[in-house]
């Protein structure tokens, strides 16, 4: 197929498509071939049925636990039923569960709604409008093609999504997860519509194609959201998960994780964990096409075609900045002088991550574009275009983990697992740590699942006369894990929230990662902690 006149109107089409958000959409929205409509039919009909039915069995076992566990456990269970099966859509799922959680009197509401407004959810809103701007204006693009243009990643698709991912661990390991997925997000989407866009002028998709089925754009998508849980692992500062973690360690055995060998224990895990994530990954969603051929000119191309900085992306620029360099600053502090600091705990507590975000998109709104016409770099109207429904989905799942905690829930699991298994020994007690952890921070926050299952694992491996140093960093570790669902962790929301990651994409590639991961947490840690004198 050859570039025609309708070219420009269908290319116009792609970005519409991949920049416009969509990420709930019915059946009729959607591009389905036949069989495909019929499995998503089918996949929803038996959830709209199935979540109250396996809800009311769990609410009518004989269980020894206090009324207010089981309530919470069978609605967790129906409102996940919800999810993976996209009954209704994602957030309303969650929205459901809330209002049931009230209704059947687990929590009070002013109880159960409070974590709504937790500073996660913040971040989300601010992060979101920044990332609007950045579509709106151009900036997404400019970021795109400069990485292209690097010598030999715009070759391939799998060069771009590899060199994408190691882009994202670095900058992870510094800057909050969820910060670092919201501020590359624009450029993942602004690549994705160049790919799309060269696939379509070079005949390989159909003219009607739907550009938010690519297989390229999920694996892309993924290794963005994935890819920062890894970088998130390598230092102390890289995840909340790791301070609480060897807070609580050192704190049960006196043994101090020094920053340096923090970083020597989880260097050669996190290497081994993201070549694995680019294997599942690309296996899973292989890329439609694997060589771009063309690319150096096209981009060259397009990149003469941008020109100078408008008025609207300089601005939108300033506002990035400012909102990077203030996410980056307290992990600078950090490194600087020790997370233990008064200074490192002042400085993190005022520039919240949330706060931060908020206060960079409010700029957006203040630094003018023409400033005698009253012009802004934004008005309400874009700022009302973004994914709200992804900000309601992790508000829901931020309800539900902080209840699980609550309620003792979680204790509850993890100590009978752990009694009716028998364990002993410490590869069977790091084994049940990950396991634990990694189910727990499915359906709650990573930040969630760390305070609740290292608590848990240090008496139990104390009680069999074993060291709790490796199970209780297994247990770390694995509580930034979570790859299933768009609850999981922010980062997955964030990465769902563009319409382009189907959630049984996400399920298939999370649950290969979540094993597979497991395993080497499993093998590495516990040669690591030897290799760096701890324990």
């Amino acid at each position: 197929m050859s570039t025609t006149e309708g070219a420009p109107d269908t290319r116009s089409d792609v970005e519409r498509r991949l920049l416009g958000g969509g990420t709930y959409r019915s059946l009729g929205e959607q591009q389905l071939s036949p069989a495909e409509e019929r499995f998503e039919r089918g996949r929803r009909t038996v959830g709209l049925f199935l979540a109250p039915v396996i809800t009311l069995i769990f609410l009518a076992l004989p269980l020894s636990i206090p009324p207010s566990q089981q309530v919470l456990g069978g609605l967790l269970i129906g409102v996940i039923v919800l999810w993976v099966t996209e009954a209704v859509p994602i957030p309303i799922g969650g929205l459901i569960g809330v209002a049931l959680i009230v209704i059947f009197g687990v929590a009070p509401a002013d109880d159960v709604l409070e974590p709504f407004g937790s500073s996660t959810v913040f971040t989300f809103i601010g992060a979101f409008i920044l990332a609007q701007a950045m579509l709106k204006h151009g900036v997404a693009r400019r970021f795109a093609f400069r990485i292209l243009s690097l010598p030999g990643v715009g070759k391939s698709t799998t060069r771009v999504i590899v060199a994408f991912g190691v882009i994202t661990c670095l900058l992870s390991a510094f800057v909050s997860n969820t910060a670092t997925v919201a501020m590359l997000l624009p450029t993942a989407l602004g690549i994705l519509v160049v790919i799309a866009r060269m696939m379509q002028d070079r005949g390989l998709v159909a003219e009607g194609f739907d550009p938010t089925r690519l297989r390229v754009g999920a694996a892309l998508m993924l290794m963005l959201a994935y890819g920062a849980s890894v970088g998130g692992l390598l230092t102390p500062v890289g995840s909340p998960p790791n301070l609480i973690g060897r807070g609580l360690i050192e704190e049960a055995t006196g043994e101090r994780i020094s920053f340096a060998q923090w970083m020597a224990m989880a260097a050669p895990i996190c290497l081994g964990m993201f070549v694995v994530l680019a294997l599942i990954l690309l296996l899973l969603n292989k890329p439609e096409i694997r060589r771009i051929e063309g690319v150096e000119q096209y981009v060259a191309a397009e990149r003469a075609k941008l020109g100078k900085f408008s008025p609207a992306e300089r601005n939108t620029v300033i506002a990035f900045a400012v909102t990077v360099t203030l996410w980056i600053f307290p992990g600078i502090v950090a490194l600087i002088a020790g997370t233990d600091s008064g200074v490192y705990e002042t400085i993190s507590d005022r520039l919240d991550e949330g706060v931060v975000a908020v206060f960079g998109a409010a700029l957006l709104f203040l630094l003018p574009t023409s400033w005698r016409d009253r012009e802004f770099t934004l008005n309400w109207s874009d700022a009302a275009r973004i994914d709200w429904g992804t900000i309601i989905l992790f508000g829901t799942g931020i309800i539900f983990g902080s209840l699980l905690a609550d309620t003792g829930l979680a204790e509850t699991i993890g100590t009978s697992s752990a009694e009716a298994l028998g364990l002993s020994s410490v590869f069977l007690i790091t084994a049940f740590a990950v396991v634990l952890a990694i189910l727990v921070s499915e359906t709650t926050s990573n930040t969630a699942s760390a305070a609740v299952v290292v608590p848990i694992i240090i008496p139990i491996a104390v009680a069999a006369g074993i060291n709790p140093l490796v199970p209780a960093l297994a247990a770390t570790f694995a509580a930034s894990f979570g790859f299933m669902l768009p609850v999981s962790t922010p980062q997955n929301a964030i990465v769902y929230g563009s319409g382009v990651v189907p959630i049984t994409t996400m399920i298939r590639s999370g649950a290969s990662f979540d094993v597979l991961g497991a395993i080497l947490i499993l093998l590495l840690l516990p040669l690591m902690v030897a290799a760096v004198g701890l324990g």
